[in-house]
């Protein structure tokens, strides 16, 4: 029987296990420190703990890091690490240094339900939700982790529909007893999974960005089903009821696609819908994927939308592109994995 992993687990987790086995309780707090915050790779080398509690946790737990199994380099600095999971399956992390800052985007799940027309990770299907000791591990096990400024959950996978094991994750990062990183590093990206997202407004002070491509109903529906269920009108209803005058921040991202939300009749109803809510947009860059009718907007025609925006007081920017030689779409390299390994049984 594969024994269950330690890491990733919050403190309350650790807490439930030390009492079932019988530990003084202190012995958490111990875990912890020596998961999180010390760089080990076995229970027994937990020094501090007698030989009993390290017997006793080594028979049914381990501490459940792995290594990447593959990386792709871009010449401009980025990277995509490619990692596996409990399901036989394969994620990526992208580490992406730019000047004094370094950013990882993790994912949270194994592919992904929500099948947005212009994302290959949709493509892949739903294959499995990421523990929150795997999201970690994306962080834990980089080869550049000293080097991390920040963090956002934009990698494969919809961070909200797998919300409880997200919120573990950021408990570990921000908790004192874990790695102690300010909420203001981190980034959540969704495209707005209602409940999901009340939960994570009320309990993480944690960045937020939304996924949003389109401020029209029936278009939006079109590149995103999650429109049917969960409308952005809405998302941003609720949104407008939480204070952003602080340091926390919302944004919302926008993919640029020709002929479709790149229009003047865009930038008029993005500035009603979003009027009220102290925001920022993220204008991003369509990167080509197989089987798709999307093609990205011409660089020209995405400033000219840029400046429109800021000229009615929303916050734009455009988001610079990186690693285009590396499989830049989120998923492409995971995919290509999944195809290899297919292949090999033919």
């Amino acid at each position: 029987m594969a024994k269950e992993a330690l890491f990733g687990k919050t403190l309350g987790e650790l807490t439930e296990i030390v009492q079932q086995l019988g530990l003084p309780k202190f012995t958490a707090k111990q875990l912890a420190d020596w998961l999180y915050k010390k760089d080990i790779s076995s229970i027994e080398q937990m020094t501090n703990l007698s030989k009993k509690a390290r017997t006793l946790l080594d028979e049914k737990y381990e501490i459940g890091l792995s290594a990447h199994i593959d990386v792709q380099t871009s010449k401009d600095g980025t990277k995509k690490y490619l990692y596996p999971t409990i399901y036989g399956k394969f994620i990526e992390a992208a580490y992406i240094p730019d000047d004094q800052r370094a950013t990882l985007c993790v994912s949270s799940q194994v592919g992904c339900k929500m099948g947005c027309l212009f994302c290959m990770t949709g493509k892949q299907g739903f294959q499995g939700q990421l523990t929150s000791g795997e999201i970690i591990n994306q962080i834990k096990s980089l080869p550049e982790r000293e080097k991390l400024t920040n963090i956002v959950y934009m990698g494969m996978g919809e961070p909200f529909d797998n919300l409880t094991n997200v919120m573990n994750s950021l408990e570990v990062l921000t908790s004192d007893y874990g790695f102690g990183m300010s909420p203001r590093r981190i980034t959540v990206s969704s495209i707005g999974i209602l409940p999901s997202l009340k939960t994570f407004m009320d309990k993480s002070e944690c960045h937020l960005a939304i996924s949003l491509h389109s401020p029209f109903d029936e278009e939006r529906k079109k590149l995103m089903p999650i429109q049917h269920v969960y409308p952005i009108k809405e998302v941003i209803k609720l949104l407008k009821s939480y204070d952003f005058s602080g340091q926390r921040r919302v944004s919302f991202e926008y993919i640029m696609f020709e002929g479709v939300n790149d229009t003047p009749q865009h930038v008029k109803e993005l500035t009603r819908l979003l009027n009220g809510l102290k925001c920022r947009m993220n204008l991003i860059r369509f990167h080509a994927i197989p089987d798709t009718p999307l093609e990205g907007s011409p660089d020209s025609t995405i400033e000219e939308f840029k400046d429109a925006l800021n000229a009615k007081g929303i916050t734009t920017t455009i988001r610079r592109s990186r690693g285009m030689d590396i499989f830049a779409a989120c998923g492409m390299l995971s995919t290509k994995k999944l195809l290899d390994e297919e292949n090999k049984d033919f």
